[in-house]
């Protein structure tokens, strides 16, 4: 039975505009499940701060070390499903390797036109980045390095690491003696540092010394790093044979 307080406010409008009224503050009230907009958000399932922290890192640089930040690549291992689960509108798969310390990302099969041409391949989120023949040239070097390491230390067991100097004679064998000592080094020194925003080599440290860190062993092809290095050390014979 309503009182006074509602016929004041309904007046001469009727039972119909009351509904009317009662409509426009429910607008959805009448819409199939019979739940507002508010309560639609509530039950929406929410993403864990482990999980958002732990993606988010990942989309930032594309691989996350054990070494560096234990608890995120922790957060990854533990939560490995639902960061999947995440990134796969994105086009995205997680990889991880707990021996070695390493999680990353990769590009998944579903982001490759149906042709199948390497080239038209395009991504929105990751920009590809090719690298120079010396980059590459340095890349399989150090591949070599990081695998001879595994088999001597065993996967996981300590950081690779390895002296400029001990680089420079493997570095020259393929790309020639300038002539000088100081140019050879600051050559190779450059292209480390080009090297490490791809996640590949930690900084020079005091004792002139680089790490050759754990992504190196997903970065390519040991047949087509061997195939390069062969294929190089054909041209500087070539080029030496020529030259007498």
């Amino acid at each position: 039975m309503s009182d006074v307080f509602d016929r004041m406010i309904r007046g001469n409008k009727g039972p119909a505009a009351s509904e009317e009224h009662s409509a426009r503050e429910h607008p959805l009230r009448n819409q199939p499940g019979g739940h507002s907009a508010g309560a639609s958000a509530e039950d929406r399932p929410q993403t864990t701060p482990e999980v958002r922290k732990a993606t988010q890192e990942l989309l930032k640089n594309g691989y996350l070390e054990e070494s560096e930040k234990p608890e995120l690549f922790r957060s990854v291992i533990v939560h490995e499903s639902k960061i999947a689960a995440t990134l796969e509108p994105l086009d995205l798969e997680l990889r991880s390797d707990t021996h070695r310390g390493v999680a990353f990302l990769v590009v998944a099969k579903t982001a490759y036109p149906a042709a199948g041409d390497d080239d038209a391949w395009n991504h929105p989120l990751v920009r590809r980045q090719r690298l120079t023949l010396e980059q590459s040239l340095l890349v399989a070097i150090l591949r070599q390095t990081f695998i001879m390491h595994e088999q001597e230390s065993g996967v996981g067991q300590s950081a690779a690491k390895t002296a400029v100097d001990d680089l420079l004679p493997q570095f020259m064998t393929y790309f020639g003696d300038s002539g000088s000592d100081a140019k050879n080094e600051s050559r190779l020194l450059n292209l480390l540092d080009q090297l490490k925003p791809h996640g590949i080599v930690s900084e020079v440290d005091k004792n002139q010394e680089v790490t050759v860190r754990p992504l190196i062993a997903y970065l390519a092809n040991p047949d087509s790093l061997a195939a390069l290095l062969k294929a190089l050390k054909a041209q500087m014979q070539a080029g030496g044979e020529r030259g007498d």
